[in-house]
């Protein structure tokens, strides 16, 4: 890949830089208070960037900022900011001017507000829709939270199979308005039963005359609404369109997941996994404003659970310490051991987490990614066993030295192996394959790992 399409360009970061610079600005005007130059400020940020501010103030100071944006500007930057913080906004406005914004948003937008909010609020602000806003906004919640139906937005323009291309332009035209996109066109039959997809681009490109049957890819990939959204986006992601038909279970028409929405549920799912794989819950909004018991509640589980698990440590140094008394060298190398053990197998579980979330593998290749790994974890333990037979015989000679060598491949091929195969036997039982990732694997291995050492002090020094 060309590197100037990864490397920010001198450009990219000058505006980014003069960005933040005006970011930091806003916010110090918005901490002394000066409305004046908070209104100055704001209006030299695009909404991603006001966003951002919202995102770091506190309720009193982003009431202030919000109420200071012209109606068009606070739209955009409505959009761009997370649950949470939409709520602090709305905390300090009046409820007609709440639903004066809300009813603004796209349909899935406001439906994903509308879910985040207590059930009070939800409630009212749903009775300050117009009626046709609440209706379609009710038939998003009516979907499970978290589901493709919950992500699609209802606004589609679909073509009715058997016309041509000029009758299709025509309907594009006449009823393409209030859609959110028209660039990816679903093709119904009889019932609004999905026959396939057609883009704006082939419409436009073709003869007038063309019958549209002609143009319609019928193997289009689409997803149906009870789907998770996760899996949507990833579908959508792994194809080469910029929007995804969501069917019923009779593959009636419902919907569209937009790659806007498909990129902010990966973000989602992706920020989740992040903190599954670090041994904590998710937690909900933006990490500079999250209070501090929060963010500790959200770790606190997973270390007192870790914290028991390493009790088997504790119960493997007990079992092997008449080794340790009559070989107290091989004490300096138990540090060195389990940690190189813990973070192949905290490796191999991030690639093999990874692999799941994008198809890569299935819970079926559980064997086949058991002998790969072992494999990779034996070739890495052999490079690494030749630092450790060099720095062993330096230290404590030869035979001791050799104890470690064999160990690091036993273990790294062990670790590895483990840390593959247990997201995978998780994803199996239904759980979610991040939860058993790195911490869980980094425990376990540090516990069979001196298992390992010991067995093989054992049987190398004869004792």
């Amino acid at each position: 890949m060309d590197a100037r399409s990864t490397t920010p360009s001198a450009a990219d970061r000058s505006a980014a830089d003069r960005a933040e610079q005006l970011t930091g600005l806003l916010g110090r005007a918005l901490a002394d208070g000066d409305v004046a130059a908070v209104a100055a400020r704001a209006g030299e940020l695009s909404p991603r960037d006001l966003a951002e501010t919202l995102a770091r103030c506190d309720s009193a100071d982003a009431g202030v900022l919000f109420r200071l944006l012209d109606k068009d500007t606070a739209a955009s930057v409505f959009e761009e900011i997370d649950a949470v913080s939409a709520r602090r906004v709305l905390d300090g406005m009046r409820e007609e001017r709440v639903a004066e914004l809300v009813e603004g948003l796209d349909p899935d937008d406001r439906a994903r507000l509308i879910g985040e909010m207590p059930a009070s609020v939800a409630h009212r602000v749903l009775a300050g829709l117009a009626p046709d806003r609440r209706r379609a906004t009710a038939a998003l919640l009516g979907y499970p939270a978290g589901s493709a139906g919950r992500l699609m937005t209802p606004e589609v323009v679909s073509l009715h199979a058997g016309g041509t291309v000029t009758e299709a332009l025509a309907r594009v035209r006449r009823v393409g308005g209030p859609a959110e996109t028209v660039y990816t066109l679903p093709v119904v039959g009889p019932g609004r039963r999905l026959e396939g997809v057609v883009t704006l681009r082939e419409l436009v490109l073709s003869p007038p005359d063309t019958p549209l049957d002609e143009l319609v890819d019928t193997g289009a990939p689409w997803v149906r609404a009870t789907a998770t959204g996760e899996e949507a986006a990833r579908l959508l992601g792994g194809s080469d369109r910029i929007a995804l038909p969501v069917v019923d279970d009779e593959r009636r028409l419902l919907g569209l997941v937009t790659i806007d929405d498909a990129v902010t549920e990966l973000e989602r799912a992706d920020s989740e996994d992040v903190a599954r794989q670090s041994g904590a819950a998710p937690w909900a909004g933006h990490y500079m404003t999250v209070g501090v018991l929060s963010l500790a509640r959200s770790r606190i589980v997973w270390l007192l659970l870790l914290l028991v698990a390493a009790t088997l440590t504790v119960n493997v140094l007990q079992y092997f310490e008449d080794v340790l008394a009559q070989v107290t060298a091989l004490a300096l190398f138990v540090p060195l051991l389990i940690g190189t053990g813990g973070n192949a197998g905290a490796q191999a579980a991030t690639a093999s987490v990874r692999a799941l979330a994008v198809g890569e593998v299935r819970p079926s290749d559980v064997l086949a990614v058991m002998w790969r790994e072992a494999r990779v974890g034996a070739v890495l333990g052999a490079m690494l066993a030749v630092a450790g037979l060099v720095i062993g015989t330096a230290l404590v000679g030869a035979r001791i030295a050799l104890v470690v060598g064999l160990s690091l491949v036993a273990i790294c091929a062990w670790a590895a192996t483990i840390g593959a195969t247990m997201p995978l036997v998780a994803r199996r039982l239904g759980i979610d394959p991040a939860v058993v990732s790195a911490p869980a694997v980094t425990t376990l291995v540090d516990a069979t790992g001196l298992v390992i050492y010991f067995s093989v002090a054992q049987l190398v020094l004869q004792f």
